[in-house]
């Protein structure tokens, strides 16, 4: 069973839709006793750094999501959940959850290119990362993206992933148990079915 932490924030439908395609069981909640309970957790988020934290300081989130983190259970956090991870986003003020060090920083590119950086693109990945189990039979793998912001880890050795907008970015951490996709696995096809499957594999 994976837990998607409902916040207010994320396309909570679209991931547990995708779930149930590809046979995994999952369950949507905003329940701290739940997240206390959860085998497997999801964080998502779609919106603003500062907003999402505010929301799970409300619903009384962050210190059980960062015990479940630091107590070995498999998470995953997509898009801005993935961002919520770090220490802090120069989109905002508030820290942030501090589970794999580092910072959120906006695009830095050319007047010519469009921020959000949005659409499909292709992601090199560390074959090491249980996420990735799989993929080295696809030719080419890519993720659909929608953001302004990408991770800085403060350690290299967090960075399974990256992309190319520009220069290259960190597109998928790892410290752990704990994982990272700026990706949407849940609009990308045969690609985000096979990492969400791998996800829930993890024990």
């Amino acid at each position: 069973m994976i837990t998607i932490v409902d916040y207010g924030m994320g396309n909570l439908g679209s991931i547990q839709n995708m779930l149930k395609k590809i046979g995994v069981n999952s369950e949507i909640s905003s329940s701290v006793a739940a997240i206390k309970v959860a085998e497997r957790i999801i964080l998502p988020g779609v919106g603003s750094f500062d907003k999402a934290m505010a929301n799970l300081e409300s619903l009384g989130l962050i210190e059980p999501i960062k015990k479940k983190a630091g107590g070995g259970t498999p998470m995953l956090g997509i898009c801005l959940g993935m961002q919520l991870l770090a220490n802090g986003s120069e989109e905002g003020n508030l820290p942030g959850l501090g589970i794999i060090p580092g910072k959120v920083v906006r695009f830095n590119v050319p007047e010519t290119m469009k921020i959000p950086h949005m659409g499909w693109n292709v992601v090199k990945y560390k074959e090491t990362c249980p996420l990735y189990t799989g993929f080295e039979d696809m030719e080419e793998v890519r993720f659909y993206f929608v953001h302004s912001y990408h991770y800085t880890c403060d350690h290299d050795e967090h960075i399974v992933g990256t992309t190319n907008y520009s220069y290259d970015f960190t597109s998928s951490i790892q410290k752990q148990n704990v994982y990272g996709a700026q990706f949407h696995p849940e609009k990308s096809h045969r690609y985000g079915m096979r990492l969400l499957k791998n996800f829930s594999d993890i024990c």
